[in-house]
Order: C-alpha cells, then structure tokens, then sequence
C-alpha cells in the first residue's frame, strides 16, 4: 500500500503541470505553438537563469522579489487567458490587447497600467506611386505592474528582442523595475518615429521638386516635365500614408505628458525623468507631422492650380486655330453660295487672289497670337 501511495504523489504533480494554463509555453525558449516570444526573471538588475516557463517565472519572483517581464505576440484568447488571471488584468484591457486595432493611450487599472503604443515603419520604395505603401504600422501594449511587465506585439514590425538585450546590459536601469522597461520601450517606439518622420520628409521633398519645377524646366506646364510633377495620385496618396502617421503620433501626446508630470506609485521617480525626454521628442515629431500634412495640402493645391493653367494654355491654342481656320472656312461659305452674279466670280484671277487674301489673313491673325502668347 506505502508504494501505490507513492506512486500517486509522484503523478499527481506531473498531471497538474500539464492542465498548467502555461503548458503550451513550458517547453522553453521557443514553442512553435505558442504565443510567448520571451520570459524571464529580473532580480538587481540581472536576469536569473534563463528562459523560464511562466508559472516558474511568477513564483520565483513571489518568493525571491524582483520583476517578472513576459513578452508575446499576438495572443489569442486562449493563451492570454492564464498569463491574465496570474496578474489580475482588467478584462477590458485584456480584450484590447487580444484584438488590437487600438489608439495609443494610457489608462490605469487598480494597481496595473495598461499602456498602447502604436510602432511605425517607413517601407522602402524605388519609386512613389499613387498606390506606394509609405508607412506600416504595428502595435506594443504593456501592462506594467509592481513585480511584472507583460508585453503584447502585434504587426511584423516594432519587435523587442533587440530592446531586452540592450537593457540586459543597463543593470543599473533594469534595477529600477517595470517601469524601466516601459520607458525604454516608449523610447524605442518614439525613435522609430523621428526616423520614419526623416524618410517620409524626403518623400515629401522629392512630390515638391517634382511640382515646382515642371513649369520651369523650358517644356511648359503641358510639356513631358509636367507629367510626373502632375500627378496628383502621388500627392494623394503620400497624405493618407502621413495621416496614418498622425494617428499613432498625435494621440500618444498626452500619456507621455502623464507619465513625465504626474507622480505614479508604479513609475519611478528616477525613470520618469527620462519620459521627460521622450515627450519632448514626440511633441518635435508631432510637430513635424502636421507640418508634412500642411505642407502637402500646399502642394496638391499648386499641382491642381499647375493642371489649370495647362487646361488654359491648351484652350487658349484651340481658340487660336479656331480663330485662323474660320476666315477660310468664311470665304469659302461666300463663295459656296449658288448665286450667279457674285464680285470676282468670273474673273480670271480670282481664284488666285481669294488664295492671297485668305492666306495674308490668316497670317496676320496667327502673326498676332504669336505676338500675345498664345500660339
């Protein structure tokens, strides 16, 4: 009996580790099912050993301190689930994670803040179409806590993993806990927005040079230099992609201005200094966002004003033409007329000085557009 007793105690631990909501995740570092892309343990500045399973995670820093700081992308609800109950995250918060799609802000939840960024990438192009992807954009939400940190990704852009070693080698900022890691990754997205604001300002300077000078190349506003500087689809185009920059810039203003002005138990006060820092980068880059949307209503203004001043020059010609093969066209309705006693009808030489006359007319109307510009 003493051996089937123990034999029971030795399975019984195993089947609870395996109805584990972790389970999918405890065959570390990386599980081809699983939504978990990183976890580890942060203990005076350092990570304790290495990749662990999340549960393992928790309890170390339950019973030893330090920070938890467990990173995921995209998680569906099922897998996010246990990782949720474990910190008590705020449902609704944990359903904006799950299904993204959210505008940058920063709310809290009793003693957790849930915290949304929107990342940014400038997508490479050898040519801007009135169809080119400019921009692409991701998402980062984080949900600080006192002893953790729960990083949920979505898009292909913006990853972290760069980040956690950057910051694994700032043992003195790591020791300052999750709230060193919410700023570092605050830091990243905003950085990733000056570079994109720098890209997109070439873009913008090429669809300028391109207008302006279309109409001074010595080909005319209707000649081959206005065609590419003409197109208005580019010009169209590259305004949506800034105003899909706008989206993630603008609204992330005022959790920066929270996070480096109001004193919060979950952010520390040597930290918050440096969101200080970011919010001035950002209010810079938001700046310079809503310049590119000025600027480009300037453009595209000049470019439609450019197309009407061709569709002139060209009507103006019409007229011109017009004008000239209407005294022809006059002499030959008179002359058409079936009238028999008419000046010059049988005379010799008419023919040949109705020719004259037509022709010297003609020249001196198209002799007179010339002169005005409009041939």
């Amino acid at each position: 009996m003493s051996m089937i007793r123990d034999l029971r105690a030795a399975v019984r631990p195993a089947r609870r580790r395996d109805d584990s909501p972790y389970r999918t995740a405890s065959a570390a570092p990386a599980c081809a099912n699983s939504a978990i892309v990183d976890c580890g343990v942060y203990r005076d500045g350092q990570r304790v050993r290495g990749h662990l399973a999340p549960g393992e995670a928790i309890a170390g820093v339950r019973d030893e301190g330090g920070f938890v700081w467990i990173g995921l992308h995209e998680p569906t609800e099922a897998e996010f689930a246990g990782i949720a109950q474990e910190f008590g995250l705020h449902p609704l918060a944990v359903e904006d994670a799950v299904h993204a799609h959210q505008r940058p802000k920063l709310e809290r939840y009793d003693d957790t803040l849930f915290t949304v960024f929107k990342t940014v990438h400038y997508v490479e192009h050898a040519e801007l179409t009135s169809t080119s992807e400019v921009v692409e954009t991701g998402e980062v939400m984080c949900f600080t806590g006192p002893n953790f940190i729960v990083t949920v990704r979505h898009g292909g852009q913006g990853s972290l993993r760069a980040l956690r070693h950057r910051l694994q080698e700032d043992q003195e900022r790591l020791a300052k806990g999750p709230s060193a890691v919410l700023h570092a990754i605050a830091d990243q997205v905003v950085d990733g927005y000056m570079a994109v604001a720098g890209a997109v300002q070439d873009d913008i300077d090429e669809v300028e040079i391109d207008v302006f000078s279309s109409g001074t190349n010595g080909k005319g506003a209707g000649g081959k230099g206005a065609a590419k500087g003409g197109d208005a689809g580019r010009i169209y185009q590259l305004k949506r992609e800034v105003l899909e920059f706008k989206r993630a810039v603008s609204p992330l203003l005022r959790p920066m201005q929270l996070l480096s002005e109001r004193p919060m138990r979950l952010v520390d006060s040597d930290i918050q200094k440096y969101f200080r820092d970011v919010a001035d980068h950002l209010a810079r880059v938001n700046e310079q966002v809503l310049s590119f949307d000025d600027l480009l209503n300037s453009i595209l203004q000049a470019n439609l004003a450019q197309a009407a001043v061709a569709q002139n020059e060209d009507m103006r010609k019409i007229t011109a033409w017009a004008a000239i093969f209407a005294v022809p066209t006059m002499i030959a309705g008179i002359y058409g007329m079936n009238f028999t006693y008419m000046p010059e009808l049988h005379w010799k030489y008419g023919y040949p000085a109705m020719m004259l006359v037509t022709v010297t007319i003609c020249l001196g109307i198209h002799r007179g557009f010339k002169r005005n510009g409009w041939l």
